[in-house]
């Protein structure tokens, strides 16, 4: 590939980067590279909107979405991607979320955690929450850019967990509204899941730089950052029959959790955690030298 970012990306040997046909921006990592058709009704993200939703109706939603079709859906990636997650440091892959869960239970996420990936592909985030189990998908909340709402994946985002980010046209008073209600999800110790490259770019293999909202939060919160890394593999074997022949399959390899110290200046500590976490995620990607800083 003539890109220069991936002209300077370093691997570990071994490291699969997939055939890419997209003409990949090389100076803004933040490019939205999809034009969704926005035709769902959908109420306005304002200071009104009822971030925190505990009506029954929303009670119900989100437990037919984790029950029924993020368990549903997980089956499938597995068929189509042969989706399998690893913990770092093990050699073994996994198909049932039960070791993860069983590994989470030696830290302290008793006030919630954060979880962070590459924004690689569309079904990413239910590879990672698959991944994870109940121990954190049950009670997960996902800032989401709210015109996506508007499409026809509006169901899914709503099922997964999908808090709309209002624009900032909204006014200081929606964001207010907003901030609440996070502050009331850590309240009930709920998990969040954050994608900082803000930008879905499919089977990019780089990682872009990261915004700093998550890490925003977790000095906010005093709670851990869960680094997530999404990477591929060639499609061989059965799975070349089942899903997108120019499609590669995906696993998931999860990061030991990254503690902030309140005890450090806010912004000081934002920008360390910012980096651990890149630094962290290229590893487990298989990046030995990545082609874009950590942040701009």
């Amino acid at each position: 590939m003539d890109n220069i970012r991936y002209q300077n990306l370093q691997v570990r040997p071994g490291t699969y980067v997939p055939e890419v046909p997209t003409d990949f921006p090389e100076d803004n990592p933040y490019e939205g590279l999809y034009q969704p058709v926005y035709d769902r009704p959908f109420p306005e993200v304002d200071a009104s909107y009822p971030y925190v939703d505990d009506s029954w109706s929303n009670r119900l939603r989100l437990w037919f979405g984790y029950h029924i079709v993020l368990r549903l859906l997980g089956l499938i990636l597995r068929l189509t991607y042969g989706l399998r997650w690893q913990i770092e440091g093990e050699s073994q892959w996994h198909r049932s979320s039960l070791p993860v869960r069983r590994w989470l239970k030696q830290f302290d996420l008793s006030g919630g955690a954060i979880t962070v990936a590459n924004h690689c592909y569309r079904h990413d985030c239910a590879s990672v929450l698959t991944a994870l189990g109940r121990s954190a998908s049950s009670h997960m909340r996902i800032p989401m850019f709210a015109p996506n709402f508007r499409t026809k994946d509006q169901f899914y985002l709503r099922i997964v967990g999908g808090i709309p980010i209002p624009a900032p046209e909204a006014g200081l008073s929606a964001m207010k509204a907003f901030n609440a209600a996070f502050d009331e999800f850590h309240r009930r110790h709920y998990w969040i899941h954050i994608f900082p490259e803000a930008k879905r770019w499919d089977w990019y293999k780089p990682l872009r730089p990261f915004q700093k909202g998550a890490f925003t939060m977790a000095y906010k919160y005093n709670i851990p950052l869960i680094p997530c890394a999404v990477t591929y593999r060639p499609r061989t074997g059965i799975y070349r029959f089942f899903g997108p022949k120019n499609e590669p399959l995906t696993q998931v390899i999860i990061g030991a959790p990254i503690y902030p110290d309140t005890t450090q200046p806010r912004a000081a500590e934002t920008e360390q955690l910012l980096n651990e976490t890149h630094q962290t995620i290229c590893r487990l990607a298989g990046i030995e030298k990545n082609s874009w800083l950590s942040a701009l």
